[in-house]
């Protein structure tokens, strides 16, 4: 084997075990934490993290990850890429388990926040629906991620 071949395996193998452990395992509270008010740094950290990660919500929190980049980037036609991105990853999510409130939540989210020119708005009152009648069967710490978006949601006021 030529020697530079074997030390260019050598670094890529080094590379890729330092980028394993320095990339923690997925948390939510820190996932809706960036959604929340990450910067684009943030979040392209936590979309690294999702996507190093063997969640089954990989595909729609990456999606939802790619839209809220979208409002954070400076130029229009990456806005655009990234939210179209985004919006095919977590409708296809939603698709395959369309009674799953989570994404529908994240939906509601972006939803709530998307610009009129990007016409993402048309399932609000559906999701927010959904979201109020399965509430109670959710997890404490996405009921209590929930509560917290609802003081500053239109639509999920007096939840």
């Amino acid at each position: 084997m030529n020697v530079k071949v074997f030390l260019n395996l050598l670094l890529m193998v080094c590379l890729a075990s330092v980028q394993g452990k320095a990339q923690p395992g997925f948390n939510r509270s820190a996932f809706y934490s960036v959604l929340a008010t990450g910067t684009a740094s943030d979040i392209e950290t936590q979309l690294n993290v999702v996507n190093g990660s063997a969640i089954t919500e990989k595909e729609a929190y990456t999606g939802t990850l790619l839209m809220k980049k979208a409002e954070l980037v400076a130029k229009a036609k990456d806005k655009l890429k990234f939210f179209k991105s985004g919006r095919s990853k977590l409708e296809a999510s939603i698709l395959k388990d369309i009674e799953n409130t989570e994404y529908r939540f994240l939906r509601l989210i972006i939803q709530e926040h998307a610009p009129k020119v990007v016409k993402y708005r048309g399932e609000v009152a559906e999701d927010s629906q959904l979201i109020r009648s399965n509430f109670k069967s959710l997890s404490p710490s996405l009921q209590e991620v929930i509560i917290d978006y609802s003081k500053k949601s239109k639509v999920l006021k007096n939840l």
